[in-house]
């Protein structure tokens, strides 16, 4: 999968919403690498504070980020891909990941000491091979599918593609739109 837009489908837009969400997915990944480095920093050290606070901040970032990203791809982003046979195993098994890493965050909240660390490794390393599915297989196959638009599922969910990013691709989604309208009345 190359990831060119279908016919019939704005080039712009897709190619914007695509790089919207993979800068988004780097920028989570860079975040969780570091608080998972600094717990296991923290545990290596044998240092108790310090392993508290980083385990206390990763938990609210999960919260806050990991978790909720995870639910919102669960709509619109796997919604049609879902329902296309060329996808359909490609989200289960997506969905499946969800599930396990959703499950390790509540590991990480009730372990300590090195469990912590482990379970602080095997989110991230399973994050890591979630957003490389995503966005190597699974964003190319929205893009190149003539029915499906990645604009259209990420437009205004900065779950999905960042607070400021979400904002731009809905705005510019909507002005899109806006201009499809003025043209078929006029």
């Amino acid at each position: 999968m190359n990831g060119v837009p279908a016919a019939g489908k704005e080039a712009s837009h897709e190619a914007r919403a695509l790089k919207a969400v993979e800068t988004h997915h780097a920028d989570m990944l860079r975040q969780l690498n570091g608080m998972a480095g600094l717990l296991t920093e923290a545990v290596e050290a044998g240092d108790a504070n310090a392993e508290q606070g980083s385990q206390a901040t990763l938990l609210d970032w999960c919260d806050r980020e990991l978790v909720p990203h995870a639910l919102a791809e669960e709509g619109p982003l796997y919604s049609g891909p879902r329902g296309k046979p060329g996808a359909k195993l490609l989200v289960e098994g997506m969905l499946a990941e969800h599930k396990v890493i959703v499950d390790l965050v509540e590991e990480l909240r009730t372990s300590s000491g090195v469990a912590a660390a482990v379970a602080a490794g095997a989110i991230q390393r399973i994050f890591a091979l979630h957003l490389d599915k995503e966005n190597r297989l699974l964003m190319p196959f929205v893009v190149e599918s003539p029915d499906l638009s990645l604009a259209d599922a990420v437009a205004g969910l900065h779950e999905l593609v960042g607070a400021d990013e979400g904002q731009a691709v809905h705005h510019h989604h909507d002005h899109h739109a806006d201009e499809h309208r003025h043209h078929a009345q006029g």
